[in-house]
């Protein structure tokens, strides 16, 4: 008996979407990294790129357990001797791009190299309740509904 293996023909990749309001965020990302795999499909395979088009909306509304958000950081070195620098959670989901959040959680629950910046390219993330993905016809996927942990009200 032959290993089956999927072909580029072969995949049906759907577009869905996902509204982050009130959900908290690494439930979220584990679902969108889920799906960006095709971990969800029987016909997964771990060498392709097998996954759904994500869309993702309200970014700004998604949910922190804990003191996750005054007190996890994401750090960077500017190049410069003594140039570390960090900004929490809460300040990138207040500021400019709090999409950004989701976007790092979810980049660092997919594989690295080739095939995870390959899958994350099928991830869209904004803001906002608008996104300009109406015409792909987005299934609705309702996180918040397939867990009671899942939906934190704030």
């Amino acid at each position: 008996m032959s290993t089956y293996t999927s072909k580029p023909s072969d995949f049906d990749k759907r577009w869905t979407l996902i509204d982050a309001d009130g959900v908290v965020l690494g439930r979220l990302a584990v679902i969108i990294a889920n799906r960006l795999r095709g971990k969800h499909k029987p016909t997964f395979t771990p060498h392709m790129d097998d996954g759904d088009y994500i869309v993702v909306i309200n970014a700004e509304k998604v949910q922190l357990t804990g003191n996750k958000r005054k007190d996890d950081i994401f750090y960077w070195h500017t190049g410069f001797a003594g140039g570390i620098k960090g900004r929490s959670k809460g300040q990138i989901l207040d500021g400019k791009h709090p999409e950004r959040v989701i976007e790092k959680a979810v980049e660092r629950m997919v594989p690295r190299g080739p095939l995870g910046r390959k899958v994350m390219s099928n991830l869209r993330v904004y803001a906002g309740p608008s996104h300009p993905h109406e015409a792909q016809q987005p299934e609705i996927l309702d996180v918040a509904a397939l867990n009671t942990k899942n939906k934190r009200v704030a």
